[in-house]
């Protein structure tokens, strides 16, 4: 569903419409050789285009890839692949990185993208408010000359290659970073220009294709148009009505429905959903300081039933938030809580708390039934959810500011030591609150320094850890799912929740 990838995630989705129709002729595009149009659906819009107030990947990494490039990119399978970047390499101790940029690419004002422009990018990520602005903190960038870029940072991050393929690697013109329309007319080197006369913020989002885009060969459309849809009915009435040629899913108990109407399933499975418990310390909600509670949250859930309910069993059930594709990832991990009611109402006595208490968290109607059987779990065993809905814009906002000490969310199983900076260090950004452990500490420490065999135990110890100590409560890993009408071909990358639009063609 929703993620932060790159990110960064949202769980909620704006007030939308739809506009634009599906393009329908028979794949020609006139001298181009491409299809005229290719029309999606989106679940949320970009709050802002200036990548340092507003950059995102997950679910809303396809605008932003409409209109910048990124320096590195990830093919279909999931590898790493050059794009403005060209070739790249480390030092001995893999403190600095250095880039080796692409010739000749030029933004659509018409201003160089040279390695000057790269730097200031960065920098303008680095200071900014993005939601990932903390994963290029305390990074430094240098020009060296006109195509060489270096990035140097005070310790190994095993992260940096894959960040500079999603939000952290967006390269927006610096001419635009004072200039207050760039949060909605952006200038980049991408593969598509935002038509801004013929576009709705927050609703429709039309595109043409870059006349002077230095990877013609890769658009395979004139025209690009993302619909930003509400709800899941809207979603599948466009399907139904031939309005769109691709549409993420984000209720797989509509799945039937798509197929119904001739789409194509593709899926991956990278988000887990489940509870956040954020407020490990108890500043906010004291009871959460107690490992016996958060383990009794855990013990609370019925996570096969709510697979079911809410997936309709599309997806996995889980209580890690590491990926079976994780060295850390143990199997037997997923039998740590099991569904026990009476078990967990025992925890909570010993804890102090034989009568329960109240916990405040927050809502969203886009996801109601969800929030509902959350309450109702917690409530048989005592814990009252008292629920505030702060409104579509402020879900993402309020939880990281923050504002509530749990909250239901859905995450990304990010690579070990991206997961780690994503919801798990000090300085994590699903680490709100900056709650820190030692022990956590130390693990990370040994991550990151260690030898291989150190770095791969010390993940196990951590993931294990992490699991015993309730950090989170997941649920399940969803079946992240997206559909493709008769006339589109898709290669669903499997790392992120969005396609990237450089992997749909026109059927022929």
């Amino acid at each position: 569903m929703f993620r932060w990838k790159a990110t960064a995630a949202l769980t909620v989705v704006a007030a939308l419409a739809l506009a634009g129709c599906a393009g329908t002729d028979d794949g020609s595009g006139g001298d181009s050789g491409r299809a005229d149009r290719l029309t999606l659906t989106a679940i949320a819009a970009p709050t802002s285009y200036d990548i340092g107030q507003g950059a995102e990947w997950g679910n809303r990494s396809p605008f932003f890839q409409a209109v910048f490039d990124t320096l590195l990119s990830k093919d279909s399978s999931g590898e790493t692949q050059p794009w403005l970047a060209t070739e790249w390499s480390y030092n001995d101790d893999n403190t600095v990185l250095t880039l080796t940029l692409r010739e000749g690419v030029k933004f659509t004002d018409g201003t160089d993208l040279d390695a000057a422009a790269v730097v200031a990018s960065l920098e303008h990520f680095r200071d900014g408010t993005a939601p990932q602005a903390a994963t290029l903190a305390g990074k430094e960038f240098a020009a060296v000359d006109a195509t060489t870029v270096t990035i140097t940072q005070q310790a190994p991050d095993p992260s940096l290659i894959n960040l500079l393929s999603i939000a952290p690697g967006l390269i927006q013109a610096p001419s635009t970073f004072d200039d207050p329309d760039s949060a909605t007319d952006p200038i980049g080197s991408g593969a598509y220009i935002l038509d801004t006369a013929s576009s709705v913020t927050g609703t429709t989002y039309n595109y043409t294709a870059n006349p002077d885009y230095w990877n013609a060969d890769a658009v395979k459309y004139d025209n690009l148009t993302i619909n930003v849809l509400e709800d899941v009915t809207a979603t599948v009435n466009a399907i139904r009505a031939g309005e769109a040629n691709g549409a993420k899913i984000a209720d797989n108990n509509t799945i039937s429905e798509v197929e119904g109407a001739g789409w194509t399933i593709e899926s991956n499975e990278l988000d887990f959903q489940g509870l956040l418990l954020l407020d490990r310390a108890g500043t906010m909600a004291p009871e959460l300081a107690d490992v016996k509670v958060r383990q009794a949250i855990n013990m609370a859930f019925d996570r096969e039933a709510l697979l079911a309910s809410l997936q309709s069993g599309y997806g996995t059930v889980t209580e890690q938030v590491f990926p079976e594709t994780s060295v850390a990832y143990d199997a037997a991990l997923d039998s740590t809580y099991p569904y026990d009611p009476d078990a967990a109402k025992d925890l909570l006595a010993e804890a102090g708390y034989p009568d329960g208490f109240t916990l405040n968290m927050m809502s969203t109607p886009a996801f109601q039934t969800t929030f509902d059987l959350v309450a109702q779990q917690l409530s048989d065993i005592g814990i009252t959810v008292n629920y505030t809905d702060p409104g579509t814009g402020n879900f993402i906002t309020d939880m990281l500011a923050p504002k509530y000490p749990a909250t239901w969310m859905a995450l990304e199983q990010n690579p070990d030591w991206q997961l780690i900076n994503f919801m798990v260090g000090p300085d994590a950004t699903f680490n709100p609150f900056k709650y820190q452990d030692p022990t956590v500490d130390g693990y990370i420490e040994t991550v990151q320094f260690g030898t291989p065999d150190e770095s791969d135990q010390a993940l196990k110890d951590l993931n294990k850890y992490l699991v015993d100590q309730a950090w989170f409560a997941p649920f399940f890993r969803v079946q992240g799912t997206f559909a493709t009408d008769a006339n589109t071909n898709l290669e669903f990358w499997p790392t992120n929740a969005y396609p990237s639009i450089f992997d749909f063609s026109p059927k022929n």
